[in-house]
């Protein structure tokens, strides 16, 4: 029995991409420096559940004072971090596809958010993080892009 295989070869395919704007290279800079940013704020959540004394797999601690108090604060900012990533990124490498600078501009913008809302919310005051709220704005400009390519491809206009 053969193999199943949705095309006969992949000369079937077609060009997947024509041509890609060699500025997309500043998208794909910028999606590695927000892989940075990830692992910064692991490696802080780390120190902090040393120094707490909170043991894995405990992912939050019920003191609510302390470094107790200061590790949720800190698992926090990576947990909420996590949770928009996968939108934050997608994002990114679609609208970047038709619109790489602003694309990229806006990632830097929300890795920038990203640190002056973990720096905020590390002082364990969690009111503190709010500054960081700026770099929300740039997932508009991203899903701006990112629209506008679907409606090219989709030839809407």
């Amino acid at each position: 029995m053969a193999a199943y295989s949705t095309f006969a070869s992949f000369s079937d395919l077609g060009p997947a991409i024509i041509k890609v704007n060699p500025a997309y290279g500043y998208v794909i800079l910028t999606g590695v420096a927000s892989g940075f940013l990830l692992t910064w704020q692991a490696f802080q959540v780390g120190k902090m559940r040393r120094k707490a004394g909170i043991n894995y797999p405990i992912m939050y601690s019920s003191d609510t004072t302390g470094n107790g108090h200061l590790f949720n604060c800190y698992q926090r900012v990576h947990q909420n971090t996590l949770e928009g990533y996968p939108l934050f990124l997608m994002l990114l490498f679609t609208g970047g596809l038709q619109h790489p600078i602003p694309s990229s501009v806006a990632g830097v913008v929300w890795i920038v958010g990203r640190v002056i809302y973990s720096l905020g919310y590390y002082t364990g005051d969690p009111k503190k993080r709010v500054r960081g709220a700026f770099g929300n704005l740039s997932i508009l400009t991203l899903a701006t892009s990112s629209i506008m390519l679907a409606v090219r491809l989709i030839k809407w206009r």
